[in-house]
């Protein structure tokens, strides 16, 4: 570890995006820690972790800092990340471990200090206590100076990236790099075809409905399938209105709209409805006209 130090200035220093994935892995597992320790009571009486929760966490936290930042000089989103503290502090220029007064002080402004606040609220509603009432503006007035303290101190970590939280700050403990770290390549091919895909579907969604799907669907169906040579006459609407030229069944209430061809009435209404531009899938005739045959097409006259 020594080697792997040497001297300040030769240390790879940890990117800002580390700290805050460590910061982020350690929250993550104090949540899922929590939520292990609270399953083994889902038997119990509810509400039997109630009055003792914040001394029931003191003391997880007092587990995990024990197995990690005393043992080791790292929490388990730093050992993850090939991350450990630093004592800033020494002023040999060669990598020092915490001293056991900054791993008891990390304790008790993490572990003491989140217990403190969640216990304050209890302390602040308990009507038999009314001497805690007198010093709770006082409290609040600290409490909300820590977190602009630890705002300050996050903007300056964003620009200097050394001290990631306020703890770290006022112990003088800095992150550093276990062993040599390679430079943190970062492939964007993914992301770029996110964002390409994403903006193609939201341009789809934009353009679809600006598209008239049934216009088109007919359209396509004349140039596939196109008829021509036939008379208007009704003689010969009678002679060839086998089927209906929309939905190709049997013409019910056979009707006309100018062209050679038949429909049925409910097939040409409702496409004349929703598009008052309608014209023939067949030949492309406009519609000029919705007008029935005058002429009763029986199924025996059609018969080939």
């Amino acid at each position: 570890m020594a080697s792997s130090t040497g001297k300040e200035r030769s240390v790879n220093p940890v990117l800002r995006i580390s700290q805050l994935d460590a910061l982020e892995l350690n929250k993550a597992l104090e949540q899922l820690v929590w939520s292990q320790f609270t399953s083994c009571f889902h038997g119990f009486k509810p509400g039997v972790l109630a009055h003792f929760e914040p001394e029931v966490k003191a003391f997880l936290w007092l587990i995990l800092w024990r197995f990690t930042i005393y043992s080791k000089n790292a929490t388990v989103g730093q050992a993850i990340l090939n991350i450990q503290y630093k004592n800033n502090l020494s002023q040999t220029e060669k990598y020092q471990p915490l001293s056991k007064h900054q791993k008891l002080w990390y304790l008790i402004l993490t572990v003491g200090g989140r217990w403190l606040e969640e216990r304050c609220y209890d302390l602040f509603s308990n009507r038999q206590l009314q001497s805690f009432c007198k010093i709770k503006p006082y409290i609040n007035f600290g409490s909300g100076l820590l977190k602009l303290c630890g705002l300050l101190n996050f903007l300056i970590f964003l620009q200097k990236g050394t001290f990631a939280t306020l703890t770290e700050r006022i112990l003088g403990i800095r992150s550093v790099f276990c062993k040599p770290q390679s430079v943190r390549q970062v492939g964007f091919e993914y992301m770029n075809r996110e964002l390409l895909w994403h903006g193609f579907a939201e341009f789809l969604i934009y353009l679809l409905p600006l598209i008239n799907v049934q216009k088109l669907k007919l359209k396509i169906s004349s140039w596939c399938s196109p008829i021509a040579g036939l008379s208007n006459s009704e003689n010969t609407l009678a002679a060839h209105g086998k089927e209906c030229s929309l939905c190709g069944e049997w013409p019910t209430m056979p009707h006309t709209i100018g062209c050679s061809h038949i429909f049925c009435y409910y097939c040409i209404k409702s496409n004349y409805l929703f598009d008052m531009y309608f014209t023939c899938p067949k030949c492309g005739s406009e519609v000029h006209s919705l007008q029935p045959l005058r002429y009763k097409i029986e199924m025996t006259e059609l018969h080939a």
